[in-house]
C-alpha cells in the first residue's frame, strides 16, 4: 500500500535558528571557561599560566570541532543522506519509497516536496498504465467485433429461422438466444469502454439523477426490500458531463452493491464536498475537532492533476453491507476484466465503465470500508457552471 506523501504536521525549528542557538550556547560556554581560566591563571606562575592557556585553547578548539561535527551531522548531513537515499530509490524505480521527516523546517519541507513529486510520478505512471490498457482493450475489442460480429449476426438469423420452422424446442431456443445476447452484450461492453462516443457536456443535477435512477431500478424490481436509503444534502451544485453520465455511474454502482448484498441494505448519500488529493483525508462530520479518522491508507482518495485542492463539487457515496473489497483489490477493482464474482456472474466491466464515466465528468472514484461493514464506493465530481 502506498504511503502518504504528506508528512505529519509538526512544529519544527528553522535550520538557521537551530544552528545559531547551539553555536551560541557553545560560544557562551567557551567564553565563560576562558574568563574563569584567565582569573585562575593570575594566581599561577607565568610559565604554568601560559602552558595552561595554550592547553585550554587546544581543548576549546577540539570541543568546538567535535560539537560542530555532531551538530552539522545531525541537522544537515544525515537529513541530506536520507533524502539522497529516497531519491535514489525512486530513481531506481521504487515508487513506494518515501523520504522521512526531519528535525528542521527546511529539510522537512524538502522531504514533503520530494514525496509529493513521487506521488505525482505515481499518478503519471497509473495514467500511462491505464492508457496502455485502454489501447490494448481497443485493439482487442476491434478484433472481437470483426471476428465475432458477423458470425454472431448469422447465429441470430439462424435462431430466427429455427424459431419459425418450429423444429427446435422453445426452451432450448430461448436458452440459445439468451447466450447469443450475452455474447453480444460482452462485445458491446468492450466497445463502449474502449471507444466511447464523444458527447457534449451538459449541466447535471445530482439530486435529480439519483431520484431518477432509484425510481427506474425500483420499477424494474431490481431494488429489494428494505428500500434504498437516499440522503441528499440540498441544495447541491450542478456538475458537468455527458447527459446520462452520472445516471450510468449510479446504475452500475447500485447494481454492484446489489450483487454484493442481495438483501438490499443499500444507502446512497449525495453531499457538497471539496476535492482533497492523495494523502489528505476528508473530515467527517462526526470527527472530533483536531482529529480525522480513523482511516486506513486505502481510504485516501486518488489524485487527479487537473483538479485543484479544495475545488468545490459533489460527493456521491454508495454503501452496502456485503463482504467489502479487500485492500489488495482496491486499486484493481476498476481495471477492465477484474472481478471478484464467480465465473459466469460477470466479466468485470461494470466498474471500469464507472471509472470511464467519472473521468469524462472530470472526477475521481475510489472504494473504502463502509462504517457499518461492507463497501463504500465514493465518487467526487467537480462543480460546473
Amino acid at each position: 500500500m502506498r504511503s502518504s506523501g504528506r508528512l505529519a504536521a509538526v512544529a519544527r525549528t528553522p535550520l538557521a535558528r537551530e544552528l545559531l542557538w547551539n553555536l551560541g550556547l557553545l560560544g557562551a560556554a567557551a567564553l565563560s571557561l576562558a574568563v574563569g581560566t584567565t582569573l585562575a591563571a593570575q594566581a599561577l606562575p607565568p610559565r604554568v599560566a601560559i602552558i595552561g592557556l595554550v592547553a585550554l585553547i587546544i581543548a576549546d578548539l577540539a570541543v568546538v570541532v567535535a560539537f560542530g561535527r555532531y551538530l552539522v551531522g545531525r541537522l544537515v548531513l544525515r537529513p541530506v543522506q536520507r533524502l539522497i537515499a529516497a531519491a535514489d530509490a525512486v530513481a531506481a524505480g521504487d515508487l513506494d519509497a518515501r523520504a522521512p521527516g526531519a528535525e528542521t523546517e527546511e529539510f522537512a519541507r524538502l522531504a514533503e516536496r520530494l514525496n509529493e513529486m513521487t506521488e505525482g510520478l505515481l499518478d503519471v505512471q497509473s495514467q500511462l498504465v491505464r492508457a496502455e490498457k485502454l489501447a490494448g482493450i481497443g485493439r482487442l475489442a476491434a478484433g472481437i467485433a470483426h471476428e465475432i460480429g458477423n458470425p454472431l449476426a448469422a447465429l441470430g438469423t439462424y435462431l430466427e429461422v429455427l424459431g419459425q420452422r418450429g423444429t427446435v424446442p422453445p426452451d432450448l431456443l430461448a436458452d440459445l438466444a439468451r447466450e447469443v445476447d450475452r455474447i453480444d452484450r460482452i462485445v458491446r461492453g468492450l466497445l463502449d469502454y474502449a471507444r466511447p462516443e464523444a458527447a457534449a457536456a451538459h449541466a447535471i443535477e445530482p439530486a435529480a439523477a439519483v431520484r431518477a435512477v432509484v425510481a427506474l431500478l425500483g420499477r424494474q424490481g431490481r431494488l429489494a426490500q428494505p428500500p434504498v436509503v437516499v440522503e441528499l444534502e440540498e441544495p447541491l451544485p450542478t456538475v458537468r458531463g455527458p447527459a446520462d453520465a452520472l445516471e450510468r455511474v449510479l446504475v452500475n454502482l447500485l447494481l454492484n452493491a446489489l450483487d454484493a448484498d442481495p438483501s438490499g441494505r443499500i444507502a446512497v448519500r449525495v453531499l457538497r464536498s471539496s476535492y482533497a488529493p492523495r494523502g489528505t483525508l476528508a473530515r467527517r462530520r462526526t470527527d472530533r475537532e483536531g482529529r480525522v479518522g480513523p482511516r486506513s491508507p486505502a481510504a485516501r482518495r486518488p489524485s487527479r492533476p487537473d483538479l485543484a485542492t479544495g475545488a468545490p463539487g459533489v460527493l456521491v457515496v454508495v454503501t452496502d453491507r456485503g463482504p467489502g473489497v479487500p485492500e489488495p483489490d482496491r486499486e484493481r477493482i476498476f481495471d477492465p476484466f477484474f472481478t471478484t464474482k464467480p465465473p459466469g456472474a460477470g466479466i468485470g466491466l461494470g466498474l471500469a465503465l464507472v471509472q470511464r464515466a467519472v473521468d469524462d465528468m472530470g472526477g475521481v472514484v475510489w472504494v473504502e470500508d463502509a462504517r457499518g461493514g461492507g463497501a463504500a464506493f465514493k465518487v467526487f465530481v467537480p462543480a460546473g457552471p
